[in-house]
């Protein structure tokens, strides 16, 4: 019988089910379309994917095809349940993959269980070898089926008889409330004597409690924990247990554009990744995971560190041979079908940053054994010091004309900046003044190479008239301060120019620089950075923004793809990718933290900690004094939200002041407990804020202290003349002159021991605004853990404002 036509499915339809070696997808019909074991990148028995059942699935689904389905994951775990609903009843089907024995058995379970009524339900399974090329021997044996084909083999138990027809095995059978059935899938070397089968249910049980026991670990406390830590799991599932690699994506050649040639194999470790991964382990408290990741970095390299690889297998393998399987028509006849990877060949120069940053950051992060990989280092940097003058194929692995990419070069730069870092913080010997001397050649020679001065923006490459995503990093890394304006030129060119419905592209493809046809969707990762950025920026309400735009895009069980296209509003690339979720991890990290991301979290011990920057600022003073206009002022600098203090008095208090009467400590109580948590409520989110009230005592300020360690406290000084002035103007307002005196007396102004900025309230608004800012600034530098800009980049940073207030 001639398979059915395949219908059109999004990649995002698929979910992943993984065991820590291997990982298969699941589509929401409930067709298992891709598995690879023993290892990810072994060849898939079930490759319909990339061509149709005839390359081998799996289905389970409802006789009924209109049946409703949903699914999710079982809370903390990669255990996947597709709740599948008739008008006779309902059953759930939950897929998932133990981790395999020690006599190398690697199973795939799948258990359908009756919740409602009754389901009828039907399974076909189709296995095919060598990503759907070979048709295996089946036979039946001892009630269990048995595919062999070269060295796999499978065996297949179910609690339903399964009928060989067609080249396929299959069933109908139906499920009552109350009732489990249970299949299994498992794979053995076929030179062996098969195992001894496990019990499903025991396998389930166990399998739930390692992932969640796993899940508990998280270190991430903040707004987005849902989302950080479905991601954190998708970077578990995507871990080579044995060695502590972790592969880019579990599949080949899901196209970066439908119907087109960019269709690669991700199923390799990047060293791109190994910066970025360790900051997003460590930061979320995995450290026995980062260690594992750290020494399979540190054993890939060790080989040869003088000519780094741009990708590695699973347990550090070099020779990646990419070819192309013409029987395979390819995802929507994107095609050719590769599998093998080319760009292993390729000189790409940002990954000897990469590399170095992660040893730099582990080190940091309290990591054993770091002397070791010492040596290691210097190599590396010897070879560098020589080798970041070449032309190279950047961080995106273009396969057009070799070129020096601007990134590749900061990259270099980070790369020596670390060395001397690791140095001078540890007492490591090496040639720190040789070190500075390349640090300096790169700078100089990215400045005068790489900048466009008609645009204000650095380039794509030297002597290029376009921009690239990846100089998004460059302020995050250190390169050039965020406020530097050729670097504020560079963003602003990169929002213009590569950004569609929101979402940001790596460049423009059209101008052929990677020599390849067609386009691609938007870079997810990129985007992320984005958000990093803006967080640097100071502009935390736009990057949150930003943020929850792409948490949007996930699937709907919070998995992403490597792109988005915005126009068909569907993901693209291969799937999950490791590389977009390192991004929304080390995202919330940032705006959690408002740290302006990871690269400068490398400064931090390689943690989240939290910043030294204020997040809510406080203008206090008596009525009339000029708080509120202080206070939005600073609130639009800092991009950031508004309150007026005076609207959380609770109506008793207003009416009271209306009446002439001043407030007791008492009637304050209630009034200062809605502000304190107006306060912790902001703080706790991470949002910065900017909140106006009559804070006038010692103790209310202790009181709203309490909601927020990280509050900063303004005063906008009495002037008597003035404020009668401004009171006798003022209509509406429950403030009357007759209290004045009383809130004059009441004021207590900050002594010595109170860190508070105090601002005359004869100052021009615009110069008040400019004090406050550089106030903020100087506390960053001052409080633990903070890493503040400087005060001239501060002032320079508002002059824009000043010059609006002339």
């Amino acid at each position: 019988m001639k398979p059915k036509p395949k219908p059109t499915r999004r990649i995002e339809d698929y979910a992943l089910i993984g065991s820590t070696h291997s990982a298969a997808l699941v589509h929401r019909h409930g067709d298992i379309e891709w598995l690879c074991l023993p290892r990810f990148d072994s060849g898939a028995m079930f490759a319909s994917l990339l061509g149709d059942e005839s390359n081998g699935c799996w289905s389970m689904h409802a006789a009924n095809r209109k049946a409703r389905v949903t699914r999710r994951y079982l809370p903390g775990t990669m255990v996947l349940e597709t709740t599948i609903r008739t008008a006779k009843g309902s059953a759930i089907v939950t897929d998932f993959m133990p981790k395999p024995t020690q006599d190398g058995t690697h199973e795939l379970v799948r258990i359908v269980r009756g919740v409602r009524g009754t389901v009828a339900l039907h399974t076909e399974l189709r296995i095919r070898f060598n990503y759907g090329e070979w048709c295996p021997w089946v036979r039946r044996r001892e009630g269990a089926i048995y595919a062999v084909a070269g060295p796999d083999a499978v065996r297949v138990t179910s609690g339903v008889p399964l009928i060989n027809e067609n080249l396929a095995s299959s069933a109908e059978f139906s499920v009552t409330a109350g009732q489990a059935i249970a299949f299994c899938l498992e794979w053995f070397p076929s030179h062996l004597e098969p195992p001894i089968t496990r019990d499903a249910y025991s396998l389930l049980a166990r399998t739930t409690a390692e992932w969640c026991a796993w899940t508990d670990r998280c270190g991430y406390d903040g707004e987005f924990r849902d989302d950080v830590t479905r991601s954190l799991l998708t970077l578990k599932a995507l871990t080579y247990e044995p060695s502590g690699g972790i592969v880019a994506a579990p599949t080949t050649s899901l196209p970066e554009h439908p119907g087109g040639q960019r269709n690669w194999d991700y199923r390799y470790c990047w060293l791109r990744d190994a910066a970025l991964t360790l900051y997003a382990l460590i930061g979320s408290g995995y450290i026995e995971e980062a260690s594992d990741w750290r020494w399979w970095l540190m054993r890939a390299v060790g080989g040869s560190p003088e000519e780094l690889q741009v990708m590695y297998g699973l347990h550090g393998e070099r020779t990646l041979t990419e070819v192309e399987l013409e029987w395979l028509p390819g995802y929507e006849d994107s095609r050719p079908v590769r599998v093998g990877n080319g760009a292993q060949a390729q000189r790409q120069l940002d990954i000897y940053g990469s590399v170095i940053a992660a040893f730099h950051a582990a080190r940091k992060a309290g990591l054993a054994d770091m002397d070791k990989v010492w040596p290691l280092e210097r190599a590396i940097a010897k070879q560098l010091a020589v080798l970041w003058r070449e032309p190279d194929c950047s961080i995106w692995e273009v396969r057009g004309e070799l070129r020096h990419f601007v990134h590749s070069k900061i990259m270099c730069w980070l790369a020596f900046d670390r060395m001397i870092a690791s140095a001078q913080e540890y007492t490591l010997e090496g040639p720190i003044d040789e070190w500075r001397k390349v640090r300096e050649q790169i700078h100089a020679d990215v400045l005068a190479h790489g900048y466009d001065k008609a645009s204000n923006s650095f380039v794509q490459y030297y002597g290029a008239d376009a921009v690239d995503a990846a100089l998004l990093l460059m302020p995050l890394v250190g390169f050039l301060p965020i406020h530097d304006s050729r670097v504020e030129g560079t963003i602003a060119r990169i929002e213009r120019e590569l950004i569609f419905n929101g979402l940001v592209y790596r460049y423009r493809t059209e101008e052929g620089v990677d020599g390849l046809a067609g386009g691609e969707g938007a870079f997810l990762a990129c985007s992320f950075w984005l958000s990093n950025v803006y967080v640097a920026m100071g502009k935390l309400r736009k990057a949150k923004a930003l943020f929850k735009h792409l948490l949007s895009l996930g699937s709907d069980v919070g998995l992403y793809a490597e792109e988005y296209d915005p126009t068909t509003r569907r993901q693209l690339g291969n799937f999950p990718q490791a590389f977009s979720h390192i991004g929304l991890i080390n995202s919330a990290h940032a705006i959690t933290s408002a740290a302006g991301g990871v690269w400068e979290l490398a400064n931090c011990d390689g943690k989240a900690v939290q910043s030294g920057e204020p997040l809510i600022v406080i203008v206090f003073g008596v009525s009339a004094s000029g708080k509120s206009t202080l206070g939005k002022a600073l609130a639009e600098q800092l991009d950031c939200d508004f309150k007026d203090g005076d609207d959380l008095h609770p109506a008793a208090n207003i009416k009271k002041m209306r009446a002439g009467k001043p407030l007791t400590d008492d009637d304050c109580a209630p009034w200062l407990d809605r502000v304190a948590g107006w306060i912790a409520e902001r703080a706790a989110a991470g949002e910065r804020s900017v909140i106006a009230c009559s804070a006038l005592k010692h103790a209310y300020r202790d009181r709203l202290r309490e909601a927020s360690a990280k509050a900063a406290f303004v005063l906008v000084a009495p002037d008597q003349a003035v404020l009668r002035r401004r009171i006798g103007a003022r209509k509406r307002h429950f403030m009357s002159a007759s209290l004045l005196t009383n809130q004059l007396r009441t004021l207590e102004r900050p002594d010595a021991s109170e860190l508070a900025l105090t601002i005359e309230r004869s100052t021009d608004v615009g110069e008040a605004c400019l004090q406050a800012l550089a106030w903020l600034a100087w506390l960053r530098e001052k409080r633990p853990g903070g890493r503040g800009v400087s005060l001239s980049q501060c002032v320079s940073g508002c002059a824009a404002f000043r010059k609006t207030r002339a």
